[in-house]
């Protein structure tokens, strides 16, 4: 209903159309939440791991099963909007030409994100977080930053790329 009356105005008054490179072109982006996301996973599948086969579940036991899936699920849609959000917003001409391996990067973190959310696999889960890690690192470098890895300090306790800010 809006949408029409919108419309109508615009038939009538002609409203000069408007466009932006992104949703709301705020310059604020950041690969960090892509990299918890996969933190998350790897930690979901740690934890599905403790899980032993073919034991019959208790009721509580399916619903911490179906909790820590349904985690794992969610972080890895979140991994594939943010990388997609700084792929689309953020890179233009010059950072494809610095980086040509942008794009097979960001289509085979999609791929193993989609991996990692279809098997409950640690090692699927850490190669997504190289990828994701490839990733950030090649942002901060766009962004003019120095990068550096260090584990974070909780589960899963994995290797993440951090920007050197000085």
């Amino acid at each position: 209903m809006f949408y029409n009356f919108i419309n109508k105005l615009d038939e009538k008054f002609h409203f000069s159309t408007v466009s932006a490179h992104c949703d709301i072109p705020c310059k604020i982006y950041d690969p960090i939440k892509a990299q918890v996301a996969v933190l998350t996973m790897i930690r979901m599948v740690d934890l599905l791991d403790e899980f032993k086969d073919n034991t019959p579940f208790s009721a509580k036991e399916q619903a911490k099963f179906s909790r820590l899936v349904n985690q794992k699920e969610s972080h890895g849609k979140q991994v594939k909007d943010e990388i997609t959000v700084i792929w689309g917003d953020f890179i233009k001409r010059p950072q494809l030409e610095k980086f040509p391996e942008i794009h097979s990067l960001v289509h085979s973190i999609m791929l193993t994100a989609s991996s990692a959310k279809q098997h409950i696999n640690k090692d699927i889960t850490l190669d997504l977080l190289n990828k994701v890690n490839r990733f950030a690192e090649i942002f901060w470098q766009c962004k003019g930053y120095e990068t550096y890895m260090a584990v974070c300090p909780y589960p899963p306790e994995q290797a993440i790329v951090y920007p050197v800010l000085t």
